[in-house]
This record gives C-alpha cells, sequence and structure tokens, in this order.
C-alpha cells in the first residue's frame, strides 16, 4: 500500500518529521514502512516562467526563442518544444538547477541531470522548459499534461513561485506492509490513526454531515439481500443531476500516488473513498437498473457475465452477484458489469457500499479469475460499520465538488447487531498479565493513556472493573495478549528488557489413543514388518478389484468435490487396496518375503449427501507373502494384544464373510463379543487383480473397538507359594470343532483352580480315522490359597472331559 506524507498531513495536521524519522517511527511501532520516495528529488532551482515572445531560432527550423519572465528577470530559452505560446505559464529549470530525466522512457538517473546556461546552434540559452517527465512524474498523476511537449500552468500560476510546489512535488510517498490481520491499515485514515498514536499527535478524522434534498431514497431504490451470510451489510444512496468532469487536481494528485490513475469526478470518488476509507464502493448508472430494485444473491451453476473489462466470466453457486428486477449487474465485491457502467450521459448515481464475506470473495476472485483493488480489501474481512460512514462521505464529496444532489436517507440492510446501542467488544483492563506476557514495569496509567491514543476506551463496570471498550475498527484485538501487543509496540520494543521465560515446567506425553498407535508400530517393526503409507483417497474401482458386492455397504463412499483425477476422487471406505497395492509393487519388483503395516483412517459417511462430518476411522493394517501363513499373522495379532494389555484370549470367529479374503481361510477377531478386526488369507481372485502371484495375508484391527479393552496398567503378583498340577489329554476331535471352541469350554469348566491350557500338538494322517484329528492340550491347575488335591484336580478334569464328550469328542487311548 502506498500513501503521500501530504495526505497524512491532512488528517494529522502537527506531524512535523523527516522522511526517515517517519519511516524509523511509524515501523518501531508496527506499522512496517517498505520504503519511500521523494517526489521532489533532484528537483532544483525550478519556477514558473510567463513566455512573452517567440521567435524562430535562425539556424534551426525546429528550434524555437523564447523570452521568458521569471518574475525578478527577463531569461532567454532555446527550445524545441511546438506547443507553447506566448501568455503560456510553464515550469522553468533556471541555470544550476536539476531536473529529475528526459524523455527517453528509460529509468531516472539516480544523481538527476543538471542544467547549465549555453549556447543552441549559436544562441544563448539560459535554461530549460520543462515536461512532465522531465520532473520525474508522468501523465497518470498529470492526466492535463500534454504527451508530448512542455507542461503548461493554469491562470492561478505567478511568475517566480516556486513550480514544484505548485505541482504538489514537494511531498513523499511511503510503501507500507500491512499485515492481513490489520485490516484498517488498509486505508489512509487507518495510517494516520496510526502516525498520530506513535508521534503522540492528535488525528482529527473528516467531519462527515449528513447530505440530502429532502426526498427520500426509499422512493428511487429498494434492497433485497436474499444471501445475509455472504453480505452482511449493504447501503445505497443516490445522486441526481450529476456532472461528469474533471477531479480537482489535489484528488488526482492523492490518487495518483497511491498508484490510482485519476478518470473523472465521479470514478475518482469512489476510488478516494476507497482509499481513504479502506472501504470498496461502487457507482450504478441508476437508469440502467431495471425496476429500481437491487438483489444480492447467488449466481447459477453455469451462469455468464460480462464485467467491465469487456471478459465473459463463467459463475457457479458460491458467487454471490448484484443483481436488478431482470439481471446480473456486477460481481459482488469484485467487479461491476459492462450493462450498468458509468457514462458521460449519466443522470442518475446509485452508491453502492456494502460489506462481503471475506472467504467467499477470495475463493470467488480466484475461481474466476479476476482479481481487483476492491476484492483485495474485501477479501481481508471489512468492519461492518465502516460501510455506512464511507457512502456518506461520497456523497458529501459529491456535493463540495459540485457533482451533483444528493437524495436524502439511505437504504440499509444489516444485522441485528448492528442496530444495538454498543455492540463494541469488551476486554478486562490487566495491566499487570500485560507486564507478566512482556517482562516489562509499565504503569497502568501510562497503559491507559497509550490506549486512548487508540481510541480504546476505559470504563468501569457495576462491579468496580475496568474494561476496554474496542473501537470497531479494530476488529484484531480479541484477547489479552493482544491488548499486551498493543502496549508492546507503543512502549517500544527496544525498550523491552531482556528476561528469562516464566511459568511451570510442564512434562509433555502422548495422549493414550496415540500411545495405543505407538504401540502399534512397536510391536509391528518387532515382528518384521516395515511401515507403508497409502493415500486416503481412492478410485471407485477399488471395489471391483476387492470383489465387494454392488450393495456392499463399504461401496458408499464420500465423493471429493475437485479431486486431482478419477483414480483420486472418493474418500477410502477399506485400507486393504493401499496394502495390496503396496504388496504388488514390492512383488512385481521381485522384493521376497515382504511384510508391511500402516495406520491409516477411513472414512465412514453417516449419510449421503453429507450432512454432517463422516466417521474417521483410525485402523491398524498388516500385509505380507513369503515366508508364514495364517497363523503367523494370527500370532502378531496376539503379540499387539498382549502388548497393550488384553489378557484374555480373543475368539476368532471363520464365519467373517469377507469377499475378497479366502473363504476357508478367514476370521473376524472377537474380544469380549466385541468385533475388534479380521484376519486372513487374500482371494486368489483378488490376488490376481492386483498382479501378486503368490499367497498373501492380511490383518485389519480397527482401533476405535480396540482401544476400550486395552490397559498400561501392570498388577504386581507374587510368585506363586504352591505347586501347580498339570494334566495332558490326547483327544480323536471331529474337523468341524475348532480349536476355539475346546479352549472356550476348558475356560469355562476348569473352575478357580485352571490357571492355563496350552495346545501342544495337532496331528491329521493315516492313523486317525477319515474326519477326524488328533489336538492334544497341557492343562495346569493352581490353587493360591493352599495345596491342591487329586480330588479338586479330578473334579475338574471331569467337567472339562464331560462337557469335550458332549462336543463328540473322544479320548484318545
Amino acid at each position: 500500500m502506498n500513501t503521500a506524507l501530504s495526505w497524512i498531513k491532512a488528517y494529522v495536521p502537527e506531524l512535523e518529521c523527516t522522511d526517515q524519522e517517519y519511516c524509523d517511527a511509524m515501523t518501531m511501532s508496527g506499522t512496517k514502512v517498505e520504503g519511500f520516495e521523494r517526489r521532489d528529488r533532484n528537483l532544483e532551482k525550478i519556477v514558473v516562467g510567463e513566455i512573452l515572445s517567440i521567435e524562430a531560432h535562425p539556424d534551426a527550423d525546429k528550434l524555437i526563442v523564447c523570452q521568458v519572465n521569471i518574475g525578478a528577470e527577463t531569461v532567454q530559452i532555446v527550445t524545441g518544444a511546438h506547443n507553447v505560446k506566448v501568455g503560456d505559464k510553464v515550469p522553468v529549470v533556471l541555470d544550476g538547477g536539476k531536473v529529475a530525466g528526459g524523455h527517453d522512457g528509460g529509468p531516472l538517473p539516480e544523481e538527476g541531470i543538471a542544467i547549465r546556461a549555453g549556447k543552441l546552434r549559436g544562441v544563448p540559452s539560459n535554461g530549460m522548459m520543462c515536461s512532465i517527465e522531465e520532473l520525474g512524474s508522468d501523465r497518470n498523476m498529470y492526466p492535463e499534461a500534454p504527451e508530448e511537449g512542455i507542461y503548461i500552468f493554469g491562470e492561478e500560476a505567478r511568475p517566480g513561485d516556486d513550480a514544484v510546489e505548485l505541482l504538489g512535488l514537494h511531498d513523499t510517498v511511503f510503501e507500507y506492509e500491512i499485515t492481513s490481520n490489520r485490516v484498517d491499515c488498509y486505508s489512509v485514515l487507518g495510517v494516520a490513526r496510526e502516525a498520530a498514536a506513535t508521534f503522540r499527535k492528535p488525528f482529527v478524522p473528516p467531519v462527515v454531515k449528513a447530505t440530502g434534498n429532502g426526498e427520500d431514497v426509499n422512493d428511487y431504490i429498494s434492497v433485497e439481500v436474499q444471501d445475509p451470510d455472504l453480505c452482511p451489510r449493504y447501503c445505497a444512496r443516490v445522486c441526481r443531476n450529476i456532472k461528469i468532469g474533471p477531479s480537482p487536481k489535489w484528488m488526482q494528485r492523492r490518487l495518483a500516488a497511491s498508484g490510482i490513475r485519476p478518470i473523472n469526478n465521479l470514478v475518482d470518488i469512489t476510488n478516494y473513498v476507497m482509499e481513504e476509507y479502506g472501504q470498496p464502493m461502487h457507482a450504478f448508472d441508476l437508469d440502467t437498473i431495471a425496476g429500481h430494485k437491487i438483489i444480492v444473491r447467488r449466481a447459477k451453476d453455469g451462469d455468464e457475465f460480462q464485467t467491465l473489462d469487456g471478459q465473459m466470466r463463467r459463475l457457479d453457486s458460491e458467487v454471490l452477484m448484484i443483481c436488478d428486477g431482470e439481471k446480473e449487474v456486477a460481481i459482488g465485491g469484485i467487479m461491476g458489469g459492462e450493462d450498468t457502467k458509468i457514462t458521460d450521459k449519466v443522470s442518475t448515481v446509485l452508491f453502492e457500499a456494502a460489506v462481503f464475506h471475506g472467504p467467499n470473495i477470495r475463493k470467488s476472485a480466484k475461481r474466476i479469475g479476476l482479481r481487483t483493488d476492491s476484492s483485495g480489501k474485501f477479501e481481508k474481512g471489512l468492519e461492518l460499520h465502516n460501510a455506512e460512514e464511507a457512502v456518506n462521505r461520497a456523497c458529501q464529496l459529491i456535493e463540495e465538488l459540485g457533482c451533483g444532489e444528493v437524495v436524502g436517507g439511505m437504504v440499509d440492510v444489516a444485522q441485528p447487531a448492528l442496530q444495538s446501542a454498543d455492540s463494541r467488544k469488551r476486554l478486562l483492563f490487566q495491566p499487570e498479565k500485560y507486564n507478566r506476557l512482556l517482562g516489562t514495569q509499565v504503569s497502568p496509567e501510562e497503559m491507559l493513556e497509550m490506549f486512548q491514543r487508540l481510541e480504546i476506551e476505559a470504563v468501569e463496570d457495576e462491579e468496580g472493573n475496568t474494561n476496554l471498550l474496542i473501537p470497531y475498527f479494530r476488529q484484531d484485538l480479541n484477547c489479552d495478549a493482544d491488548i499486551a501487543e498493543e502496549v508492546a509496540r507503543f512502549y517500544g520494543y527496544d525498550r523491552i528488557p531482556t528476561t528469562l521465560p516464566t511459568g511451570e515446567a510442564t512434562a509433555g506425553r502422548l495422549s493414550y489413543k496415540l500411545r495405543i498407535e505407538q504401540k502399534a508400530e512397536d510391536i509391528a517393526e518387532y515382528c518384521g514388518f516395515s511401515q507403508g503409507m497409502s493415500y486416503s483417497f481412492e478410485s471407485p474401482k477399488v471395489f471391483d478389484r476387492l470383489l465387494l458386492p454392488g450393495d456392499s455397504r463399504l461401496r458408499r463412499a464420500i465423493t471429493i468435490s475437485n479431486p486431482l483425477g478419477e483414480d483420486f476422487s472418493i474418500m477410502r471406505t477399506v485400507t486393504l487396496n493401499g496394502m495390496l497395492s503396496s504388496l504388488a509393487t514390492n512383488y512385481n519388483r521381485r522384493n521376497k518375503n515382504v511384510r508391511l503395516y500402516e495406520l491409516g483412517n477411513i472414512y465412514l459417511p453417516k449419510e449421503l449427501p453429507l450432512t454432517e462430518l463422516p466417521d474417521e476411522r483410525m485402523q491398524f493394517t498388516l500385509g505380507f507373502y513369503g515366508e508364514g501363513d495364517f497363523f503367523t499373522m494370527k500370532g502378531v495379532i496376539e503379540e499387539f494384544f498382549t502388548g497393550v494389555g488384553m489378557r484374555k484370549k480373543p475368539v476368532y470367529d471363520p464365519e467373517a464373510e469377507k469377499p475378497f479374503l479366502h473363504p476357508g481361510r478367514q476370521a473376524l477377531i472377537r474380544y469380549e463379543d466385541v468385533v475388534v478386526g479380521y484376519l486372513g488369507e487374500v482371494h486368489p481372485e483378488v490376488l490376481d487383480n492386483y498382479e501378486i502371484g503368490v499367497k498373501a495375508y492380511v490383518a485389519v484391527l480397527d482401533l476405535p473397538n480396540v482401544i476400550p479393552f486395552t490397559t498400561f496398567d501392570r498388577k504386581y503378583e507374587g510368585l506363586a507359594k504352591y505347586p501347580a498340577v498339570s494334566r495332558d489329554i490326547s483327544m480323536v476331535v471331529p474337523k468341524s470343532v475348532l480349536a476355539g471352541d475346546i479352549e472356550q469350554l476348558i475356560a469355562q469348566r476348569g473352575g478357580k483352580i485352571l490357571e492355563s491350557y496350552q495346545l501342544f500338538d495337532i496331528y491329521e494322517g493315516a492313523q486317525i480315522r477319515e474326519g477326524y484329528k488328533s489336538m492334544a492340550y497341557s492343562i495346569t491347575f493352581r490353587a493360591k490359597d493352599r495345596t491342591l488335591e487329586e480330588g479338586d484336580v479330578s473334579a475338574s478334569m471331569k467337567k472339562i472331559l464331560h462337557g469335550l464328550e458332549q462336543m463328540g469328542i473322544e479320548l484318545r487311548q
């Protein structure tokens, strides 16, 4: 952002400092000045001269000889410019003076160009008449200057006057780097307010008075805001009998110094108010507004709109439009339309000063490929109260500059919060806390004096506490740290002493969920698995590769609105695609005995289309091929359960019904009747889909279901005082009976003295009849309070054997 110092001084009239002092002080108080440029740099001994006579050069057809009155004397100047005539008043560089540059259009010389008296083709010349370019400026700042030739002053200039002063070049333009949270400083008034506080000078803002001719603006225009979330305030005023013409030179100079090219009085007023208040405005030709009605609404998908730059813009429902009774007339906060632009024939003007939702403006500008000065301000989030002041200021300038007649009243569609008596934020004044944060010893009185300069009002509540009333324009002040920062920057960062940090030292630690995840990583790596990572977004084709039926709930996936492509268009509901893809990559690169694990989320929508956030579930996925089998994977799972304190034995249910797993080699993992995951051998057809030429095994644990059963608490148990008694049993078991069923029966019928049981042999062969298998268990009994007798053990074994008989199991002889 650029501002001229003269514009700042218009609101801080007592400001007296050098350019470098201003730069240093403003930067130290938080308004960083990137640099500055003196507009009268290298301009010396330049005065107004009046041409008294013009004669042809005796020896050059393209040169003329002029007698020029410079006030104290008349000098002779030879020039090649032919746009001058007798009586013109022009800038004249005297002998020994300097100009900034020339007509070549290149960069200005660092030291300028010195002018000396001499002879041109034998005729003495005692100076030089100047073009605006030779004075270091251009026609953007001085549109009245000729495209080529000498600059000519108006009637107000007098011979001998300081030409640089008349041109307003005794000024400095400062460039600021404004942080995005200081929206108020994206305006000249905001920077002037900071300058007044920094230099302890009075801040004198423009006095904006209500204007109007007695008519009612509601007779001219009505406003309807259909999307108040995107347009929380819309102010409109009307001006009649508009007279288009050039704006005054002081306005043109200020706009040009800010980088804005003057156009005409009406456009310049809207740009001037935008720079002065930081509030973008737009002017419509009211005669082009159908039905004299403004409707603020979203565009429709696929709509097209021609903006003022002549380009057709493609719109969607996220872009906010300003419409009349029949059509769109502007893209809200970005640019107006071609059909309602201001022309020289305009008679009645509608002024718009609105506040739009900043993030929406930023996204809309990017979406349609058009970013303007207006959108750049709106996207930072403007303050609601500023719109009314700005539109009234524009109407005031219309009257002061004689541009037209202002219709009384204002149409104001605003949020209800603006209608309350005082909706300013209140923060408790806590000077001790501010000093503690900063390491300073600033007195409360000194702090309150700083706040007074910043227009932060201190008031007492009913309980006698001092509260700080935050002005509307300071949207960045929301907590004690923000207030402490205000104290720091006006106390002086360079005055803050070096202090050690204070506060209690606390030991950080992982959350319980992260400890479980870390344990899963440790155990997987201990068992020889390497960590893999895959994308959370996948292709819908994954479901076919995994053989999921058409009605599977896993096919109900969230579709990404802006995918990188079809292969990344949905959020995954199962982690196996990433795991199998990684195994396939390793297999195709001839890596043997690959073991991988992944900790990653799946995303299960509660309903489609989404009305709330999906259920994000962390899953612990294991996969391998090469050495090992189903029982190897089962051992890794049980190792994890042991590591996280799950001491009970899990149950493996073969009725898993996972289509992507081998139908006879899969199982659900149950713990205390809760399904916590599944494991199994990958279905051969799925292996073919992923081009894996060997058997592969996978396991998936749903950590949200696992975590409630975990614990890192360890109970100490003393060494057993009494001996254990062991019994081995060898059984002929039908193949339909699972080991898990047998172990569940042993656990249920073993009683309190049962300590442990272990399967130590399983055999199928010629010595066992068809349809049966041999299984052998070692069962251990122990009592904590006594030595067991034979009768105790026999009673428990009898119950166990009786239960086994009921399952069709026979003891081997």
